[in-house]
C-alpha cells in the first residue's frame, strides 16, 4: 500500500530516544489527514550492526582486508567470539529486558575489554557508590564503545554513536568534499543503512520522502540516502528539513544539491511540507510553496508564498510516535556527568512547553531565525493533555521539554495542571536563570515531577553577562540554583569561554564562582564549551560592536552559518580548555576544591580577583520574599486535623490547637491558637474545593483578616507562618 509520506531520521542521533522531529510533523499530518510512515533508520543501523549476525559480518569484511592493525584492534579481533557470544544479551540488558544480566557484566570474565577498560581504574572513585545496575550499564557502554573503535579503525572512520562523517557536515562552507565523497564507494556503514533503506522503502512505497537533518552528524548519510533513492526509486520525491538546514543553508546556491533533493524546507515544517505534499500531489502550484528552495531553469530558488500562514502551536497536533522501535532503544552511561547521563539514559517523550524563545536577546544566539524570534507559547491544559496523549500511546511517563527556554509562568501552570490531574510523571527541560525561580515555584515544579533544569549560566561575569544581554548576574544565578537545589531539582549549567573581549582575568574569575558554586552544592552538573561566532546571531551580525574581525566574509554555496573569527586584542581562548573541563569534572565529584586555580593550567594564568566566600555571603543574605496581590496559593499537603487544648499562664487560659499533618514520609505537629488552627483547616478546604481556580495571595489575606479579627502581616511573619510555608503552603 503507497503511503503519501515517509519520515526519515538518518544516522546518527540519540541511542536512548528518538529524535523528535519526524512524529512532531506526523502529529501534524494526523490532523491534515496525511498518511504518513516514520523510521529512525540511526538505532535500526545500530540494531543491525550490533547483534550476532552484524558481527559476523563485520569480522568477516575485515578478514578481507590484510591490513596491519593497531595492538588495540589485533586484541579485539582475537576476541571476536566472546564479542559475538555476548553481544545480543549486552545489547538487551541495554534495552531493559534481561536486567539480571547486570551481576554478570560487572564479573570481570564476562564482557571482552580493549582500550576503552583502561580507564575504569580512573573513574573507580568515580563509580564506587553506583548500583549494580549503572555500573553494568557502564561497563556495557565502554564495551560498545571498544566495538566503535574497531570500526573506525578498519571499515569507516567517520563512525561515531551519536554522529556520522560530522566533519563533512560542520562549517562545509563548499559542498566540495561532501561531494566528492559521495561520489567515492559506500562505506561499510553506508552498504548497512541502505539494505535497511531498501526494507523501509519496499514496506512504506511512498510519494514523497522526507529527511530530518537536525545536526551535521546525519547531513551526509542523509544525502547517501537520498543518493540511492534517487537510483532506484527516480519518481519518489526527496525533501529535507530540519536544524542543520533551518540554519545553515538559508543561502544555499549549489545546484549540485538538487541531485540528491528536490526540496529543502526552512524554520517550522508544518506548512512547507504540507505544501510539499499538495504540490506533489498535483493540488497547488510551484509558486505556492512556502519557505522552500528548489531547482527551476537549472538555478536554486527559494520560493515562499505570503498567502500561506504559519499554524499556530494550538493546531499542530500531539507527536505521534506510533512505527518507532519505542522498546528497542538502548540506554548507555557514557561519562559521570549527571545531566549528560539524562540525555543518554532512559527513553524521554519530547514535548514542547512555547516555541520560540521569550527572552530572545542574548548576543550569541541566532536570535534573528524564526525558531528563537517567533514567541508562542502553549496552553498549559493543552500541554498536559498532550502528556497523557503520549503515556497512553508510548507507555513512558518521562518527558523532555525541549524549548529553547521554557517560561517561569507557563511551568507553573503546566505543574498545577499535573498536580490537579494526580498523573504521576517525571519531565526536565531549559530554563534561563531568572529571579521568577523562587523558592516556592521550584517547590511546585518538585512536586509535578520536574527533576532537572539546565540553563546558561554562560560567563559567569557580570560585566560579559550584560554584554551577552542575559538578563541575569551572578548571585541571581546563584540564588534560583539555591532555590531549585533546596527543592531536590538536578542542576546543570552551560558555561561559556571565549566570549569576545573576555580577558584571562574574567576566565579565572568564572572559573572561581563556578568553583564556589559547586563547593557550596548549587549546582550539580555542568560543561565549559567555547565561544562560537554565528552569522545569524547579533555578534556575527555585528561584529564590530564586539571587536572582533570576520574572516571568512563571503558567502558559500551550501552551508552559511559558523563564522571563522578572530579578536583584535589577539587574545587565545582555546588555551584555557583542557583546564577548564578538568577542574569542572573534579567539581563535579566533590573533590579538589582546595586547589589552586593555577593547578588546572601548565601556563600562567591570573589569581583569582574573586573573595573566597563570594557566593557564601550571596545565598546568606536575608532578601525578603515581596508577594503580589494575584499571586497564587497553593497547598500540598494533605487535610490536616485539628486538635484543641487550653494553656494557663499566670493565671490565665488560652485556647489552644495543635495541627496534625500526614505526609508521605512523616508526621509533623504545629500548635498554634485556637483561631488560627481553624482559619487555616478552612483555608485548606477553599483550596481543595477551588482546585481548578486557585485564591490569590490578596485573597488569603483578606480571608484571614475576616475569620480573625486581625491584621496578615504580624501572623504571615509569625514562626507558624514560616513553618506551614515551609511545609507545603506556597504562594507563587
Amino acid at each position: 500500500m503507497q503511503t503519501t509520506v515517509t519520515l526519515i531520521t538518518p544516522p546518527f542521533t540519540q541511542l536512548n530516544t528518538p529524535y523528535p522531529a519526524t512524529a512532531y510533523i506526523k502529529g501534524f499530518f494526523n490532523t491534515k489527514s496525511i498518511d504518513c510512515f516514520q523510521s529512525d533508520l540511526g538505532i535500526e543501523v545500530i540494531l543491525a550492526l550490533f547483534s550476532k549476525s552484524g558481527l559476523d559480518d563485520l569480522f568477516d569484511f575485515i578478514a578481507l582486508n590484510n591490513n596491519i592493525w593497531s595492538v588495540n584492534v589485533e586484541r579485539i579481533l582475537a576476541l571476536q567470539y566472546e564479542y559475538k557470544a555476548t553481544i545480543d544479551s549486552v545489547i538487551a540488558f541495554l534495552q531493559g529486558r534481561n536486567p539480571t544480566l547486570a551481576h554478570a557484566i560487572t564479573q570481570d570474565a564476562f564482557l571482552p575489554q580493549a582500550s576503552r577498560f583502561e580507564q575504569l581504574e580512573e573513574l573507580e572513585w568515580a563509580f564506587g557508590a553506583m548500583g549494580i545496575q549503572d555500573k553494568a550499564k557502564h561497563l556495557a557502554t565502554l564495551y560498545l564503545e571498544d566495538l566503535s573503535d574497531l570500526i573506525v579503525e578498519t571499515v569507516d572512520a567517520n563512525f561515531g554513536f551519536s554522529r556520522y562523517a560530522e566533519r563533512l557536515g560542520r562549517s562545509a562552507n563548499s559542498f566540495d568534499e561532501l561531494y566528492d565523497a559521495l561520489n567515492a564507494e559506500p562505506t561499510y556503514i553506508d552498504i548497512v543503512t541502505l539494505k535497511l533503506l531498501e526494507k523501509i522503502m519496499l514496506r512504506s512505497q511512498p510519494l514523497i520522502v522526507g529527511f530530518s537533518v537536525p545536526f551535521p552528524g546525519n547531513l551526509y548519510s542523509s544525502f547517501r540516502c537520498a543518493q540511492w533513492i534517487k537510483s532506484n526509486y527516480p519518481h519518489v520525491k526527496i525533501t529535507m528539513g530540519g536544524g542543520f538546514p533551518n540554519t545553515e543553508l538559508r543561502s544555499i546556491s549549489d545546484t549540485r544539491v538538487f541531485e540528491f533533493f528536490d526540496f529543502i524546507t526552512l524554520d517550522d515544517g508544518e506548512a512547507p511540507l504540507e505544501n510539499v505534499v499538495l504540490y506533489v500531489q498535483g493540488k497547488i502550484a510551484q509558486e505556492e510553496l512556502k519557505r522552500t528552495f528548489l531547482l527551476k531553469d537549472n538555478q536554486v530558488v527559494y520560493v515562499n508564498n505570503p498567502l500561506k500562514r504559519d499554524y499556530k502551536q494550538s493546531e499542530v497536533g500531539t507527536p505521534d510516535y506510533s512505527g518507532l522501535l519505542l522498546t528497542q532503544y538502548i540506554s548507555v552511561i557514557e561519562i559521570v556527568n549527571p545531566m549528560h547521563r539524562m540525555w543518554s539514559d532512559g527513553r524521554w517523550n519530547k514535548l514542547t512547553m512555547a516555541h520560540g524563545c521569550y527572552w530572545g536577546k542574548c548576543t550569541f544566539c541566532d536570535i534573528s531565525l524564526d525558531y528563537i524570534k517567533v514567541y508562542e507559547p502553549v496552553a498549559a491544559k493543552q500541554i498536559v493533555d498532550r502528556m497523557e496523549t503520549l503515556i497512553e500511546q508510548t507507555g513512558e511517563t518521562g518527558f523532555h521539554f525541549v524549548d529553547e527556554a521554557a517560561p517561569p509562568a507557563l511551568m507553573r501552570e503546566v505543574a498545577l495542571e499535573i498536580i490537579r490531574r494526580k498523573i504521576t510523571v517525571s519531565w526536565w527541560t531549559n530554563i534561563r536563570f531568572e529571579k521568577s525561580f523562587t523558592k516556592d515555584l521550584c517547590l511546585i515544579l518538585k512536586a509535578s515531577g520536574c527533576i532537572a533544569v539546565s540553563g546558561g549560566l554562560e560567563v559567569a561575569s557580570d560585566r560579559l553577562l550584560k554584554l551577552i544581554d542575559k538578563g541575569v548576574t551572578v548571585e541571581q544565578v546563584a540564588r534560583v540554583n539555591k532555590n531549585f537545589t533546596e527543592a531536590g531539582i538536578l542542576v546543570h549549567a552551560y558555561l561559556m569561554y571565549g566570549f569576545p573581549t573576555q580577558t584571562a582575568q574574567e576566565t579565572i574569575d568564572s572559573l572561581e564562582m563556578v568553583r564556589q558554586m559547586f563547593e557550596l552544592g548549587v549546582m550539580q552538573s555542568g560543561f565549559w564549551h567555547q565561544f562560537a561566532m554565528t552569522a545569524h546571531s547579533p555578534v556575527g551580525m555585528n561584529p564590530e560592536l564586539f571587536d572582533v574581525v570576520k574572516i571568512n566574509t563571503e558567502l558559500g554555496s551550501f552551508a552559511n552559518n559558523d563564522l571563522i573569527h578572530k579578536e583584535k586584542s589577539g587574545a587565545q581562548h582555546d588555551k584555557f580548555s583542557y583546564g577548564l573541563k578538568k577542574s569542572l569534572f573534579n567539581f563535579m565529584h566533590g573533590v579538589c576544591f582546595d586547589w589552586a586555580l593555577q593547578d588546572w593550567f601548565d601556563f600562567k594564568v591570573p589569581r583569582t580577583s574573586m573573595p573566597p566566600d563570594y557566593i557564601f555571603k550571596v545565598l546568606n543574605q536575608d532578601v525578603l520574599p515581596i508577594y503580589k496581590p494575584n499571586n497564587k496559593v497553593v497547598w500540598l499537603g494533605t487535610l490536616p486535623k485539628l486538635e484543641f487544648y487550653t494553656k494557663s499562664k499566670k493565671g490565665r487560659t488560652f485556647e489552644k490547637a495543635t495541627l496534625r499533618f500526614y505526609t508521605k514520609k512523616d508526621n509533623l505537629t504545629l500548635d498554634t491558637d485556637k483561631i488560627i488552627g481553624e482559619w487555616f483547616v478552612q483555608l485548606v478546604v477553599k483550596l481543595n474545593e477551588k482546585a481548578s481556580k486557585t485564591i490569590t495571595y490578596q485573597e488569603m489575606k483578606a480571608d484571614f483578616e475576616a475569620f480573625c479579627q486581625e491584621d496578615f502581616e504580624p501572623f504571615w511573619y509569625s514562626k507558624i507562618a514560616r513553618d506551614l510555608r515551609s511545609n507545603g503552603l506556597l504562594i507563587l
